[in-house]
């Protein structure tokens, strides 16, 4: 019976070896999941749409070669899984080596279709044409060869089966996984408390949960840095800076409230904090001032680098200064490619303070401490302020 919209994910999964799933769907906790209505997992044996007395699923490839999955047979069986979901067109998913690889973006993606099916290959895969105008998305679980793809589809579904509320039984304990917010996991230690000379890091048996938690994040940047630093490009680092990060913003004549309303409202989803705007002139401090009131989180206005440097500090409480991360509107030499700029910043031990200038032909103010400089195009752009902002800080931050 079809599963009750917002019940959790369906998937229906093609296979000519229904039995290969019998323990994985009744076994630990996707079975328990499954039994308890929290997903969804149908099987379809693709022997049952074969033709002739030996219920034929495969033949010859043209041109010479192994057998392949026939198109007509791999059709009857998707019509069949698409009934079961209702009638409606799913989202169809085929593990290929021609494919990407699965990525947690990938099953995330997956998590929020309504109806998923997974169409199982064998032998030497399946008629193309039936891919071209069935498939949504090839996708491997590596650079490796299976007997087939049903070891694939159990890794999707698995994959999946965490993302659903009450699958897991801390719903943190997906979100520190490994790859949840691009970053790999932090090691795991339990009891005893010493081991063949070997001792749990002091920090996790003090009781001092931010404390933990600290260790938690710098122990995860260290590994992510040190084991996969391919995986920066994609990572969100926001929760990984040690010292927090803020937005500081160089503003000329010209900024309306719309503008200043917009840097409020990316410093708000960021976690920034309230942005600073910096303006020599007094009148203009005293306009900033007037235009942005009411904005939340309320603008700090400041004269200066100064004066910004200053509350930063006191802000974070360390003796370390920011690093500064000059947001540039066209390439400039010096800059430093984004993945690059990500590393320094988990890697600084401070706070990161992201600078835009509201006018990209005004010279940079000389400040105290590391700059890093950035840009977000490879040919000038004179993109509205709001705009490089919301670029810079998706870019670095990257909320999932």
């Amino acid at each position: 019976m079809p599963a009750e919209k917002g019940s959790g994910p369906r998937v229906t999964i093609v296979t000519a070896f229904p039995e290969f799933f019998g323990d994985f769907l009744s076994t630990s906790i996707l079975g328990r999941a499954v039994k308890n209505g929290l997903v969804h997992v149908e099987l379809v044996n693709l022997r049952d749409f074969g033709r002739g007395g030996y219920r034929q699923i495969d033949d010859y490839a043209f041109g010479s070669g192994g057998m392949v999955l026939a198109a007509p047979q791999l059709q009857d069986a998707l019509n069949e899984a698409r009934k079961r979901g209702g009638g409606k067109r799913p989202f169809v998913v085929y593990p290929s080596p021609q494919g990407p690889l699965l990525t947690q973006e990938i099953v995330e993606t997956l998590a929020q279709q309504e109806h998923v099916v997974i169409l199982c290959g064998h032998y030497e895969g399946m008629d193309e044409r039936f891919v071209e105008r069935e498939v949504d998305l090839e996708v491997t679980i590596g650079d490796c060869v299976l007997t087939g793809g049903e070891i694939p589809a159990m890794t999707i579904v698995d994959a999946m089966s965490r993302l659903v509320p009450g699958v897991v039984g801390r719903g943190e304990a997906v979100a520190e996984d490994s790859f949840y917010r691009g970053m790999l996991d932090h090691p795991h230690y339990t009891r005893p408390a010493s081991w063949e000379g070997m001792e749990v890091p002091p920090v996790l048996l003090s009781g001092n949960e931010a404390e933990v938690l600290a260790w938690r994040r710098s122990q995860a940047v260290e590994r992510t840095l040190s084991r996969r630093p391919d995986l920066l490009a994609r990572a969100a680092i926001g929760d990984y800076l040690s010292a927090g990060a803020c937005l500081a913003v160089s503003s000329p004549e010209g900024e309306s409230r719309a503008s200043l309303a917009a840097l409020s409202a990316l410093c708000r989803v960021y976690g920034l904090g309230r942005p600073f705007l910096m303006a020599g002139d007094p009148e203009r401090r005293r306009k900033l001032s007037d235009e942005s009131a009411g904005l939340e989180p309320a603008p700090k206005i400041a004269g200066g680098w100064a004066r910004v440097l200053e509350w930063v500090r006191r802000r974070n409480g360390g003796d370390r200064p920011p690093l500064i991360v000059e947001i540039l509107s066209r390439p400039e030499e010096g800059a430093l490619h984004g993945l690059e700029v990500k590393r320094r910043c988990l890697e600084w031990g401070g706070p990161v303070l992201f600078h835009l200038s509201g006018d990209p032909e005004e010279g940079r103010q000389p400040v105290e401490g590391e700059v890093l400089l950035t840009s977000l195009t490879r040919e000038p752009e004179d993109l509205p302020l709001e705009v490089r902002a919301a670029i810079a800080l998706d870019r670095f931050l990257g909320k999932r």
